[in-house]
């Protein structure tokens, strides 16, 4: 990832901001979704679009990597599958609940193939089956997921 292309794009944000925002006081993250470059790519259009208003992870990628679980407020930088800023998102929701409990809502708010729960299930189980056993782990209907809602805030 170029660090200085990223804090360049957080800094355009920042310019589009009254002088008195908390905003600059913040921090943010930078990441792509998915695993691969291509899935990098294609999520991030969906989140840059608006079509993509939600994501999720398994809490163990989480303790795995010792990373905090995102919180409401939290500004995150998407990346494309080249490492490019395409927009800004401010999380406003964060809930964890077993895969077996995500919902058609929720499902159709990750704005992933025909926004269907069917759909999702079986897209999200495949993904955890491939990348879950990097950690140790295996998918399981009562594995805890860290359900995220966010808006784009800048593009």
């Amino acid at each position: 990832m170029d660090e200085d292309k990223v804090e360049r794009y957080w800094l355009a944000y920042l310019d589009t901001l009254p002088e008195d925002s908390s905003a600059w006081d913040e921090h943010y993250e930078a990441e792509r979704f998915g695993d691969d470059s291509g899935m990098a790519d294609e999520l991030g259009t969906l989140v840059a679009s608006g079509t993509k208003t939600a994501t999720c992870s398994a809490l163990w990628e989480y303790e795995a990597e010792g990373e905090r679980v995102p919180e409401s407020g939290q500004k995150t930088i998407i990346l494309d599958g080249s490492d490019h800023p395409l927009c800004i998102i401010e999380t406003t929701e964060v809930e964890v609940r077993p895969y077996e409990e995500v919902d058609a809502r929720f499902a159709h708010e990750e704005g992933e193939g025909d926004r269907s729960l069917e759909y999702w299930r079986e897209a999200h189980w495949n993904f955890f089956s491939r990348t879950l056993p990097k950690i140790g782990r295996k998918p399981s209907l009562d594995m805890l997921l860290v359900c995220e809602r966010f808006r784009v805030i800048h593009e």
